[in-house]
């Protein structure tokens, strides 16, 4: 049974403005690059906290970062102003905005979006905020022909133009052209939908944003099955009490946890072949499937899986017939939101009985995630911990995680 469940917006205190101050509004486009505001005093805080892990000791040695980077809420705001806002981050998938009009939304931290396909075909994002007086535009998903504010019915085309402001007789020096919605530069690689809130005037060409998010990975993925030809299956989204870290970290062990945690997964696998490569961006972690002992497994998990994140909170899980992506979220230092989107090849669209059954396996294996994570938080906000070890042999994906986050905090 999916988990589906209300999410709890986690709100980033005075988010920087990014309203043209003079009348004129001489570029109804502009918009400030995103960042929170820290205080002097919590910028020091937090950097002296990310200070606390050595990303030149090797692994054999190292140990993990501090705790206070999975509870403490100054290190939350810079990970958001120095991670989540500065770079691509997959935010849904191309199933949802396939037609002319049909659009969805979403928030990043204190930042709300729309995505949506305009009348042309175009994918289109922007800042999910009215012009008028800052009311949120749209909520949810659907299809739509212009977006209606629901506070004073200001009114907006798919391509973000003010197409209709009600009762403004007798303002004085304005334009409507200066009034559209803000757009996020927004774009497509096989099935997924990417947002970048720190650019703001660079031209996007999808090959270069594959690149830049994927790095050398991207013809790797698309030769292993990681393409647009997958049919979309459904949509699950999970609230878990835990910092959104420590779900990647978990992703990230190696199969460490998977004989202990998840039996019967563990039972369709060869885990003795488990094996993880490293890339800039990228870590693939890959498993030979077939196990004797589960036939039903075999059939789910086929002759191999590969699990991919992207940094830094993406990952690909193709294996058999199937696909599933999930992205996390944070929502405050020790909650996220993980939503997970099923793909599977065509041939098998029609088989009810095979997807259905693939799921319920599917959701016991989050459920146990879920109860190994918020486990973990606990013992994060416990007095007792202050750092680990890694796991040489197979904790390499994580230790990799951990250097390239450090690097993006500290500089």
């Amino acid at each position: 049974m999916a988990m589906n469940m209300q999410v709890t917006p986690f709100n980033i205190p005075n988010l920087q403005k990014r309203q043209p101050q003079n009348l004129n509004f001489p570029n109804k486009h502009s918009s400030k690059p995103i960042c929170c505001s820290l205080s002097s005093s919590d910028m020091v805080v937090s950097q002296k906290l990310a200070q606390q892990f050595n990303p030149n000791i090797p692994i054999e040695k190292a140990v993990t970062p501090p705790s206070s980077w999975y509870i403490d809420p100054s290190f939350l705001h810079l990970e958001l102003d120095r991670v989540f806002y500065r770079g691509w981050q997959a935010v849904g998938s191309m199933e949802q905005i396939k037609n002319p009009g049909e659009f969805f939304t979403g928030r990043l931290g204190d930042v709300e979006f729309v995505v949506c396909r305009d009348d042309s075909g175009n994918v289109r994002a922007f800042y999910n905020v009215c012009r008028h007086h800052a009311s949120i535009l749209a909520s949810g998903s659907g299809q739509k022909s212009c977006f209606v504010c629901p506070y004073h019915g200001w009114t907006y085309g798919l391509n973000g133009n003010l197409l209709k402001a009600t009762r403004i007789s007798g303002m004085r020096d304005f334009n409507v052209n200066d009034f559209g919605l803000i757009p996020i530069k927004v774009a497509t690689w096989g099935p997924f939908v990417l947002l970048n809130f720190g650019k703001e005037k660079e031209e996007v060409d999808n090959h270069n944003v594959a690149e830049e998010w994927l790095g050398s990975c991207t013809e790797l993925l698309s030769t292993n099955g990681v393409d647009s030809s997958l049919s979309y299956v459904c949509r699950r989204e999970y609230t878990i009490e835990c910092n959104w870290k420590v779900f990647c970290d978990n992703y990230l062990d190696g199969g460490y946890h998977v004989p202990y945690a998840h039996k019967d997964l563990a039972s369709g696998l060869n885990l003795d072949s488990y094996s993880t490569k490293l890339f800039e961006r990228v870590s693939i972690q890959s498993c030979e499937g077939g196990s004797e002992k589960s036939k039903e497994n075999n059939d789910r998990l086929g002759r191999k899986a590969i699990y991919a994140f992207i940094y830094p909170n993406f990952m690909i899980n193709r294996y058999g017939p199937w696909m599933d992506t999930n992205f996390v979220l944070p929502l405050g230092p020790s909650k996220c939101q993980v939503v997970f989107d099923h793909y599977l090849e065509p041939s098998l669209q029609g088989d009810r009985d095979f997807i259905e059954k693939s799921l319920q396996d599917s959701e016991k294996v989050q459920i146990e995630d879920i109860v190994l994570s918020e486990g973990v938080q606990k013992g994060l906000q416990s007095p007792a911990y202050f750092v680990g070890r890694y796991a040489p042999k197979v904790e390499q994906a994580m230790h990799h995680f951990h250097c390239f986050l450090y690097e993006n905090l500290t500089t």
